[in-house]
C-alpha cells in the first residue's frame, strides 16, 4: 500500500499555511506523495510549488486543480513547469469541481462536466505529447477560436517546452460516471468515503466498465486507485467523531446545492438516504450545529480510522485486504499527527 499526505485543510484555512515539518516526516518515512487542494480561497498550484521546493524525493500532486479555474493549456502549462523543475515529481489532478464553484465563482457554465473533463484531459495529452500543433473541435473547446468576438488570427501552436509525455493524471470523481470516465482517461482516480469493506458496488464495478472500454489508456495494474481518509489516534474515538461530523455536515449540506452535491449523492449510495435529507434541510436553513448532530458516526468510523493505536492497526486489517484484492492502491491521509503518520508507515511500508 502507498501512502501519500493530503493537505486538503489548506483548502478551507482562513490564512493558508503549509505544515512542512509533517511533509519533511512524510519524505523521510517514505510517504509516495503529497498534495495541495484549492476550493475558492487560495490555489493548489502555488502550494503544489512550495512543495516541491521543500522536498526532494516525494512526489507532489494536486487534489485538485479545478478545471473550470483554468483552460486546458494553462493547466498543461503548469504540469510542464512543476514537472521540470521537481525533477519529475509533478502528478497532475484535476476535477471538475461542482456548480456553485464554477458558475458562482469562476464564471464558467457547468454544462456536461464529464464531456468537459474528457475534452480537457484530451487538450492536455495533446500538449503533453507535442506532435503537432494544437488544434481540438469540441462542446466545449474550439482551438483554434474562431467565429464572434475573435480575430480570427488564432493559429495551432505547440508547445516551445519539450515537456514529459509520460505526465500522470489523476482525476477526482465519486460518481459511477467519473469513475468510468477516470478509468477511460486517466492514470488514476482520487476517492473519498470509501469504505474497504465494501469497495465493489460503490467504486471497484464502475471502474472495470471504464477499464473495459476499447479506448481506456490503462489496464488496472497501470492505474492507481487512492482515497482520501482522516487519520485520528486518539483513546477518545467519540470525541474525535464528533468533531469530524462538522466537517462532514459541511460537505454534505453545504458544498453542493440540494440538488447537485457530490458527496450527499455518495452518501446516499451507501444508505444514508434519511440522514443527508435532514443534514441537507438544516444546513441549508442556517442549523449548522444541528446537522451536524446528524452526521451518523457509523459513517465516519466506516471510512476513517479513528481511535486507540491499537484499534486502528486492527482497522488496518480491513485496508489491507482492499489493496489484496486489487481495489485500492494508495491511502492518502489528512491528519495533524506525527504519531499517525508513523503508526501507518509503521503497518504499511
Amino acid at each position: 500500500m502507498k501512502l501519500g499526505l493530503g493537505l486538503i485543510q489548506t483548502a478551507f484555512s482562513a490564512q493558508p499555511r503549509l505544515d512542512l515539518e509533517a511533509v519533511a516526516l512524510a519524505e523521510r518515512l517514505g510517504f509516495h506523495s503529497v498534495w495541495s487542494a484549492e476550493a475558492y480561497g487560495s490555489d493548489a498550484v502555488t502550494m503544489a510549488t512550495w512543495l516541491a521546493a521543500h522536498t526532494s524525493t516525494i512526489k507532489v500532486g494536486t487534489a485538485i486543480m479545478q478545471m473550470p479555474a483554468r483552460s486546458p493549456a494553462s493547466a498543461a502549462m503548469t504540469a510542464i513547469g512543476l514537472d521540470a523543475l521537481s525533477n519529475g515529481r509533478f502528478i497532475l489532478g484535476l476535477g471538475s469541481s461542482g456548480p456553485q464553484v464554477a458558475e458562482g465563482w469562476h464564471g464558467v457554465a457547468y454544462d456536461r462536466p464529464l464531456l468537459r473533463s474528457r475534452e480537457y484531459v484530451s487538450i492536455v495529452r495533446k500538449i503533453l505529447a507535442r506532435e503537432e500543433p494544437l488544434t481540438h473541435d469540441g462542446y466545449h473547446y474550439q482551438l483554434p477560436m474562431t467565429g464572434a468576438n475573435t480575430t480570427g488570427m488564432g493559429k495551432p501552436l505547440k508547445s516551445v517546452a519539450h515537456p514529459n509525455s509520460d505526465q500522470a493524471i489523476y482525476l477526482a470523481s465519486i460518481s459511477p460516471g467519473g469513475l468510468r470516465l477516470a478509468a477511460e482517461i486517466a492514470d488514476g482516480v482520487l476517492l473519498s468515503f470509501v469504505d474497504p469493506d465494501n469497495t465493489y458496488q460503490f467504486v471497484d464495478r464502475h471502474l472495470e466498465e471504464g477499464f473495459a472500454k476499447e479506448s481506456a489508456r490503462c489496464v488496472r495494474e497501470d492505474f492507481t486507485v487512492s482515497t482520501f481518509l482522516s487519520v485520528n489516534v486518539n483513546d477518545d474515538t467519540d470525541a474525535v467523531i464528533n468533531m469530524m461530523k462538522a466537517q462532514l455536515a459541511r460537505q454534505f449540506g453545504g458544498m453542493g446545492s440540494r440538488g447537485k452535491n457530490f458527496y450527499a449523492e455518495f452518501a446516499r449510495r451507501m444508505g444514508y438516504d434519511d440522514e443527508i435529507e435532514q443534514i441537507q434541510t438544516l444546513y441549508l436553513a442556517g442549523h449548522k450545529d444541528k446537522a451536524a448532530q446528524i452526521v451518523p458516526a457509523e459513517l465516519i468510523d466506516r471510512t476513517n480510522l479513528i481511535g486507540p493505536a491499537d484499534q486502528i492497526r486492527k482497522r488496518l486489517v480491513d485496508w489491507k485486504a482492499a489493496e489484496q484484492r486489487g481495489s485500492l492502491d494508495m491511502m492518502l491521509v489528512t491528519t495533524p499527527q506525527a504519531e499517525g503518520l508513523k503508526l501507518l508507515a509503521e503497518e504499511l511500508l
